[in-house]
């Protein structure tokens, strides 16, 4: 079965003018794989993600994910669907600066409600200390590294076993050694965890090193290049 099936996907921008961005988009995606989205500025790989998601609602195809079927359901559906089934890792980490690096990666738990907190804190601990920073779990995030920041953003995607994790040029604001840091982390999380992953990138040499590239051109994948 697979994690993510993505079938003729179309997406229109209808302001200021009607452009058509993506055009007939299909792929799936199996358990444990770690994939990588690329193309240049414009292609639509940022659009696709956001779809994929569930941020946007608005295009025509199907998209499930765990064999769910997301076109058409309410957003406050897909806001629960989202916080249960979906983790995200941005070029930005979007922690809370006030916050504590362990309560930062509480809080999508807590939000959830299926667990204590005490529960809730062991498991984002372990996940700090899995990414190799848990020392760093009482410090707030303002005073953490770019390089840590990007770690404890990682831990808070996962802390709800997530069917699959997104990130949107999650290496962006690293420099090269960091990046190579959370690439490493990224596969051992797939290949270790069998934890699905999904990043949109314009890093050849991250893209390189995942499992599969899907090339975008011009609003469609590029055969020879998915």
């Amino acid at each position: 079965m697979y994690v993510l099936a993505a079938n003729n996907i179309h997406k229109y921008f209808r302001e200021p003018t009607e452009f058509h961005v993506l055009k007939g988009v299909s792929f799936s995606i199996e358990k444990g794989k770690f994939v990588s989205i690329t193309g240049k500025s414009g292609s639509g790989k940022s659009t696709l993600l956001y779809l994929l998601s569930t941020m946007d609602t608005d295009f025509e195809g199907s998209i499930q994910i765990n064999g769910e079927e997301l076109k058409g359901k309410s957003n406050r559906w897909l806001a629960d669907f989202r916080n249960q089934h979906i983790g995200f890792v941005f070029q930005f980490h979007y922690l809370l600066p006030e916050f504590s690096a362990l309560r930062n990666v509480m809080l999508p738990g807590l939000k959830r409600s299926i667990h204590s907190s005490e529960e809730v804190e062991h498991k984002a601990y372990e996940l700090l200390k899995l990414l190799d920073v848990g020392e760093q779990a009482g410090k707030r995030a303002s005073l953490l590294s770019g390089g840590q920041q990007q770690r404890v953003a990682i831990a808070r995607a996962l802390i709800n076993d997530p069917i699959i994790v997104m990130g949107d040029e999650p290496t962006g604001n690293l420099d090269s050694r960091n990046a190579a840091i959370v690439f490493d982390l990224f596969q051992q999380l797939a290949s270790e965890r069998g934890q699905t992953m999904l990043m949109v990138t314009h890093d050849d040499e991250f893209a390189e090193k995942s499992d599969r590239i899907i090339h975008l051109a011009d609003g469609r994948i590029v055969p020879n290049e998915s």
